[in-house]
């Protein structure tokens, strides 16, 4: 019997909904057959929420390296040793400190490979600055340690059905159509397409891509971004055998229902895009890092301070972001599997292939 995937998990903001979501989900026992879970956070915060919550349900196994873990257990990497004040639905710099401590610690291992992938519980992206972490969010801060070949991250938010791409993400408004170009929207349009057939196991991937302005520009009347930037780049993509089409007015796109028709929507800023996902999508839906040689994922909801101690929250977002992370791992494995030394499995280890191709196609897995 094969080992479980090891799961890294990032506690988030101490002061939000984390600690609940993820007592929730741990508290069913069978999904600890899925997966090898290690928490990165504090073993006296964990405490702390499960009396809040008045969860027993869930015993941590406290280590201090993921050595120490075990299957079968909620293993706990106690990097936060120090008590934390826990304001519960407010922001404060101690627990900002605590949110990016933890992560460097799984960061620090997922480079290692000591865990297989990463899933972030949700941080404050103010509270969390310091001198080390200076970056408007999860995404461009693991793009700067991990894309050492030259990657660019992609924040792809998705369910099984639905997939949105961005081109900018956390930007001013302001600055999103001077930081558009045909360079940046096929680079974004290549790492999408890639990850769609090797994450996301789409063999033939469509896209659509979406406009900047109303209407998609009017013909130029309301916005020349779509006929001087955004088209060009499709037409581009186009000649490079990317199936994409666009750019589409982004509200008749998504009210007409079109967004079913596709693969993977790529909008241009982040509220176009993430507005009618999470309408559709709140509950479930996943925030997955791609273009770069870790896997990462994140429920696609905020610290959620309203809440916050309620028990309240939904798990359902949390449990997706594991499942799709795991399921992206072993898409990678059987993509990069298939295209290894080809010659040598065409003609010397047939067998062997074919069996892998069965396996595939009965239970989508390797």
């Amino acid at each position: 019997m094969s080992e479980l995937i090891k799961v890294g998990v990032t506690h988030g903001d101490v002061n939000g909904v984390g600690y609940e979501i993820l007592l929730k989900t741990f508290s069913d026992a069978k999904i600890l057959e899925l997966l090898h879970p290690i928490v990165y956070g504090s073993s006296k915060s964990a405490s702390y929420h499960r009396k809040a919550l008045n969860n027993d349900a869930v015993n941590f196994n406290i280590i201090s390296r993921v050595e120490e873990s075990h299957e079968g257990k909620v293993n706990l990497i106690n990097c936060v040793k120090e008590e934390i004040k826990i304001e519960l639905g407010s922001a404060s710099a101690e627990a900002g400190e605590s949110a990016f401590i933890a992560l460097e610690k799984a960061v620090r291992d997922l480079n290692d490979k000591k865990i297989d992938l990463l899933v972030t519980l949700p941080i404050n992206k103010d509270a969390i600055q310091n001198n080390r972490f200076h970056f408007p969010g999860h995404t461009e801060f693991l793009e700067e340690r991990f894309a050492a070949n030259g990657e660019k991250a992609l924040m792809i938010m998705a369910t099984e059905t639905m997939r949105v791409a961005l081109v900018t993400a956390h930007v001013p408004l302001s600055e999103v159509s001077p930081k558009l170009s045909k360079e940046l929207i096929m680079e974004k349009l290549k790492t999408l397409n890639h990850s769609l057939k090797r994450d996301f196991r789409i063999e033939k991937p469509r896209i659509a891509v979406l406009g900047l302005n109303p209407h998609a520009g009017e013909n130029g009347l309301l916005g020349k971004e779509e006929a001087e930037i955004i088209a060009p780049a499709v037409k581009k993509a186009q000649d490079e055998w990317i199936l994409c089409v666009g750019p589409f007015a982004a509200d008749g796109f998504f009210g007409s229902g079109r967004f079913k028709e596709f693969d993977a929507i790529l909008a241009m800023y982040h509220d176009q895009g993430l507005i009618p996902f999470k309408t559709l999508a709140m509950d479930s839906g996943v925030n997955f890092t791609a273009g770069l040689p870790i896997v990462r994922t994140s429920p696609d909801h905020g610290t959620a301070y309203d809440i916050a101690g309620k028990n309240l929250a939904s798990d359902e977002s949390f449990r997706q972001a594991i499942a799709m992370g795991i399921d992206i791992f072993r898409n990678r494995q059987a993509y990069d599997e298939a295209r290894k030394n080809p010659l040598k499995k065409m003609f010397f280890d047939r067998g062997k292939d074919d069996e892998r191709l069965d396996l595939t196609g009965e239970e989508g897995e390797v």
